[in-house]
């Protein structure tokens, strides 16, 4: 592959200190933002002179728009974009506050946004670019105690789906990554425990949380391989306006879509009746 530049937000760990890692090993330089100097020092030793540590906040959009115009001017023109930074929320809906909504979607959704309409006049300019909004197996498939990620998640694979069509004919591409369960800390310091107040969700979500913390550390999705497969997707001529990343968020959507299928059958002579006769 030739050499590319990637403009990644959120490498100091995780996925995306994964897929710039790989991506550094390729021979590409990478643009990385974080939210401390020292994180930013350590990034850029990985591999000095390829590897350029940002310190930026998703959601301070002149911030998030003086960085990518310093990357474009200082690194060179961005080929590929990767929206990682964002959190998980776990928490029933009338338990959490609306401030903590506001909040996930402040990061997932309007942060990866101000980070798209930051590079996009860049890239239609130069009629090429690649797009990738890493959204979740989440925002494919709800979970009962995660309605606040999932909404920010199905927000997010909404946006990328509408502007891969909006950006299709100048040149750039628009991809949804959805992984499922990877060996990051993504339901550790990268999740927020919603606070409990009613007894009748015990059944809900004391299971999750469970299920959450016995897992951490054991999830089956290795995160070099999905930084593999990434760079393989940036390499495509044709890429997917959807990639799923892991068997089990294969198996849940497929499942899902099986489900919504029935559903629709099931209820299809009261979709059809609602014409004018």
């Amino acid at each position: 592959m030739a050499q590319k530049i990637f403009f990644i937000t959120g490498v100091s760990s995780g996925l995306g200190r994964a897929l710039a890692e790989e991506a550094l090993a390729a021979g590409h330089r990478v643009a990385g933002t974080l939210r401390s100097d020292d994180a930013r020092l350590e990034f850029e030793q990985l591999k000095p002179g390829h590897a350029f540590g940002k310190l930026m906040e998703v959601t301070k959009d002149a911030v998030v728009e003086r960085v990518v115009a310093e990357v474009e001017a200082e690194v060179g023109p961005i080929d590929v974009v990767v929206n990682n930074a964002g959190y998980g929320y776990e928490g029933t809906v009338e338990e959490s506050p609306l401030q903590d909504l506001r909040e996930q979607f402040a990061v997932n959704v309007f942060g990866a946004v101000a980070v798209i309409k930051a590079v996009l006049p860049f890239m239609r300019e130069r009629r090429r670019g690649h797009i990738i909004n890493i959204t979740s197996m989440s925002g494919l498939v709800t979970f009962a105690g995660m309605a606040y990620y999932n909404g920010s998640k199905f927000a997010l694979e909404g946006i990328s789906s509408a502007l891969g069509k909006e950006v299709k004919g100048i040149g750039i591409a628009v991809t949804a990554v959805a992984p499922g369960a990877f060996r990051t800390d993504w339901a550790g310091r990268s999740m927020v425990y919603g606070a409990r107040s009613v007894a009748d969700y015990d059944a809900v979500v004391e299971p999750l949380r469970a299920s959450l913390a016995a897992r951490n550390g054991k999830q089956a999705g290795d995160p070099a391989k999905a930084a593999r497969a990434i760079l393989q997707l940036v390499e495509s001529k044709n890429p997917p306006a959807h990639l799923l990343l892991g068997t089990d968020v294969l198996e849940a959507v497929r499942a899902n879509l099986k489900s919504f299928e029935k559903e629709i059958a099931e209820w299809e002579a009261v979709s059809v009746s609602t014409n004018f006769d």
